[in-house]
């Protein structure tokens, strides 16, 4: 291989940073960063401790055998992890500094792979917050990898992949907040704004990433409920608990917890909670969308309309639409053409989905979230 990199450091930034909303994000960026490294291909994992997969793996140009049985069965098991943050690290040095029967699965699978020449670095995210809460952790992995039959890194190379830290920092970091910008977007936000409903989309940090005018409004009032800095606060400790606990994962979501703020002077407002998947990232996990009513006057409840935010099927949708309107589950069957029995199972998930388990309490959620 050449000593020489291919392309300039301003066309592997351009990659870096366009790449983020694309189609497959980082997928071109690797591919440049292996050119420019004289590698055989770059990888990025970036994953939350703790977790049995990753939330994001992209390895173009990589062995997809390998690959599979990486994600699936090595993954977890991966010793060449948790460097120092920000510092680039030889895999073959960080292994020498181990017993040498440790990990033998592990090594014998990537020297059978061949690609055991490796340059890591790994960037860790949400640490200072963790050390203070419960917030979220993860952390960004790039490898760039060469066949052992080609030279190892030199010095130099080293250096190279070294000065990208910074720029790979701030990368991830717009990724992360493309990911949570991307989770209220299109018919989603749309049905927060069509139903009248104050909407703020919150990171596991409880640092609020978008917000609409309603809830904008709310917040202003400063009354139960407001945000210091970028960050929702309940006045409550228990419900502020309640809500810190969900977001970072030390407490399992009921299907869209539901409490009541009491506000003497701006009126009562009910907030429900909804998870959001920003899988990229937290692998499943890590937003939440809270929406905010004040009850009063019931308006027609727009159950099509509702079907993001309970997260129900297009089959399901048309059940609560017959309920709504004060049919039997059997004669809502019979009306849809459909068996008693297929009703009742998909009753069965709609209690599952919105937490109540009474054909009475899911017209009552349906008209207290559209009041």
């Amino acid at each position: 291989m050449s000593a020489a990199p291919a392309g300039s450091l301003t066309d592997l930034l351009a990659s870096l940073y366009a790449g983020l909303d694309d189609a497959h994000p980082w997928q071109h960026f690797l591919e440049t960063l292996a050119a420019w490294m004289n590698a055989s291909h770059a990888t990025l994992i970036i994953t939350a401790p703790g977790k049995p997969a990753p939330a994001t793996f992209v390895a173009p140009g990589s062995n997809p055998a390998f690959s599979d049985i990486y994600t699936s069965q090595l993954f977890a098991n991966d010793p060449f992890q948790g460097l120092p943050d920000g510092e680039v690290t030889s895999y073959r040095a960080f292994m020498a500094a181990l017993p040498d029967d440790a990990h033998m699965d592990y090594r014998r699978a990537l020297s059978n792979s061949g690609y055991d020449l490796v340059l890591g670095m790994d960037l860790h995210f949400g640490v200072e917050q963790a050390q203070r809460s419960n917030a979220a952790r993860y952390e960004a992995r790039f490898r760039v990898s060469r066949h052992s039959s080609s030279p190892n890194f030199t010095p130099d190379e080293r250096a190279r992949f070294q000065a990208l830290a910074p720029h790979l920092r701030i990368a991830v970091r717009l990724f992360e907040r493309l990911q949570f910008a991307g989770a209220h977007s299109g018919a989603f936000h749309g049905t927060a704004q069509g139903l009248g409903l104050a909407l703020a989309i919150l990171d596991r940090n409880r640092q609020i990433t978008s917000i609409n005018p309603l809830a904008e409004q709310i917040l202003a009032e400063c009354e139960g409920i407001f945000r210091r800095d970028d960050v929702l606060v309940l006045m409550q400790s228990a419900q502020q608990r309640l809500l810190t606990d969900i977001l970072s994962g030390a407490v399992a979501p009921t299907p869209l917890p539901r409490f009541r703020i009491v506000r003497p002077r701006h009126g009562d407002l009910i907030l429900t909670a909804r998870a959001l998947d920003v899988s990229a990232i937290h692998a499943g996990a890590g937003a939440l969308a809270l929406f905010m009513a004040r009850p009063g006057t019931r308006a027609g409840t727009d159950v099509i309309a509702l079907r993001e935010l309970l997260g129900l099927s297009p089959a399901e949708i048309r059940l609560v639409n017959e309920i709504v309107h004060g049919r039997t589950l059997v004669s809502a069957a019979q009306h849809l053409g459909i068996a008693y029995n297929t009703a009742k199972v998909q009753m069965r998930s709609i209690f599952a989905k919105t937490g109540v388990n009474r054909q009475a309490a899911l017209v009552a959620m349906l008209s207290s979230l559209n009041s």
